[in-house]
């Protein structure tokens, strides 16, 4: 004998099941308190600068790395038996990494007082670091005397810009020149050979921005 066979549709006067619960709240990697974390920022800083990894700074302070680690994170405090090692290690005085200024350049800020100089070969140029230690981008500062400038053109890997805030530049690109005054901008491949120089009266300052490294930056870049 055939039966026939029903489907089973919902019933519409059907009370609705409980609605899922929300998901538990996840709780949140700890944290140390702000003297720490602004001291571990800066041993960071410090160590980028000094172009150490974070190996090789455990290595030279008699540190194991996880150890470095929670204190450039601000998980654990700075113990005073390897602030010394440390401060050898970085090639500074105790006392920077205990300065606890709210002034201070971190991963993250470079403070107007406290920016680096570097090194140039050509005559009339002052460059003054503006990224932090660790910034995939390289911005500085370049300020030229009235005749001073690259030495040479030259190229290199990367890309850049650069905007002049005061004085003018005669700026050389793969062969051609453009004389740039305060409130122009340029940006170009590195690749490409340049040159640049002041022929005025007063000083050119230039904010240009690069993706070389500081340790790799020339006469402008």
């Amino acid at each position: 004998m055939m039966t026939e066979e029903h489907s089973m549709a919902p019933d519409p006067e059907a009370e609705p099941g409980p609605e899922p619960g929300p998901e538990p709240a996840r709780k949140p990697a700890p944290e140390g308190n702000q003297a720490d974390v602004v001291v571990g920022r800066r041993l960071r800083a410090l160590r980028l600068e000094a172009g150490l990894s974070l190996a090789e700074l455990a290595g030279q302070a008699g540190l194991s790395v996880g150890a470095l680690s929670q204190v450039e994170r601000g998980v654990s405090s700075l113990r005073v038996r390897t602030i010394w090692p440390l401060a050898a290690a970085l090639g500074i005085e105790p006392s920077v990494l205990l300065d606890d200024s709210a002034e201070g350049n971190d991963i993250y800020c470079v403070r107007a007082g406290r920016r680096r100089d570097l090194p140039v070969h050509s005559e009339g140029i002052r460059k003054q670091l503006l990224s932090p230690p660790g910034a995939t981008l390289t911005g500085m500062t370049v300020e030229v005397e009235p005749g001073g400038g690259s030495a040479e053109a030259y190229a290199h890997q990367g890309h850049e810009f650069g905007y002049v805030m005061a004085g003018e530049i005669a700026l050389t690109i793969d062969g051609t020149s453009y004389q740039l005054r305060a409130g122009d901008s340029f940006a170009f491949r590195s690749t490409l050979l340049h040159a640049f120089r002041n022929d005025g009266a007063e000083r050119a300052v230039i904010l240009w921005v690069n993706s070389t490294k500081p340790s790799e930056v020339r006469d402008a870049d």
